[in-house]
Order: C-alpha cells, then sequence, then structure tokens
C-alpha cells in the first residue's frame, strides 16, 4: 500500500477512534442499514461510500443516504487534517472498509460489477496498494 494511502487510513482511524457514535453510523451500523447488508440489498464500494445492489426502498436510501452524508463530513475532516483531497480520504477509507467490513455474503463493488464476497480475502484495488 502506498505511503500516502497508508496515512490517510491512519488519519481515519484516529478519527474514528474519538468520533464514537457518529461514526459507528458513518459506517451503517443503524437497523435499517445493517439489514439491507445482510440482504444483499446495500453494499459497500471502493470509492469509500455506500450502494445500491438493488432498487432501494425509501426508507432503505434514506439511511443508505444518511450514512454517506455521514461519510462525506468525515473525509472531509480528515482531508481538511492530512491536507488531502476527499476523494483521496475517501478511497483509502474505502480499501479500509472493503478489507476489514465486508463479512462473507456482503455484498462489494470494487470495480464495475457487484460481487458477494466469499471466505477469503476481496481482492482489492491497485489503488490501495
Amino acid at each position: 500500500m502506498e505511503r500516502r494511502t497508508k496515512m490517510l487510513i491512519a488519519g481515519g482511524l484516529m478519527l474514528a477512534a474519538l468520533g464514537g457514535a457518529g461514526v459507528a453510523m458513518a459506517q451503517g451500523d443503524d437497523g435499517v442499514v445493517a439489514a439491507a447488508r445482510a440482504s444483499g440489498d446495500v453494499g459497500e464500494q471502493a470509492d469509500g461510500y455506500l450502494g445500491f445492489v438493488t432498487a432501494p426502498s425509501p426508507a432503505v436510501k434514506g439511511a443508505v443516504d444518511a450514512v454517506n452524508i455521514k461519510r462525506r463530513a468525515i473525509y472531509t475532516e480528515i482531508a481538511a487534517k492530512q491536507n488531502a483531497t476527499v476523494q483521496e480520504v475517501a478511497t483509502a477509507r474505502g480499501c479500509d472498509q472493503l478489507a476489514k467490513r465486508v463479512a462473507p455474503g456482503q455484498k462489494y463493488r470494487v470495480g464495475g460489477a457487484w460481487e458477494t464476497r466469499g471466505a477469503g480475502p476481496i481482492p482489492l484495488p491497485a489503488v490501495c496498494g
């Protein structure tokens, strides 16, 4: 993993440790999002945001949009502290999310098509190093 990506992830992890419940919500740990992940309707993306695998209900869309708005706010805060772009931080966090948060059986998207994680690690994009 390139040095800048590692630094951005470390900065994000430090902010996450300080952020508590807000960061948990930004991860998508509320009931609606957790159920949508479990059912395969929502998944993690390499860009650092949650995405819709299937057309969402209004409740799922609202919950996922709220999570993504909170994530963007966190990424913006980290970017300002790390002298990086929001996209760089989001991509670094996307790498971390794909590697650590997507459980076997859950959906994720690295490039084009949605995939279902098996027992092994997710093949991360080159930007993750």
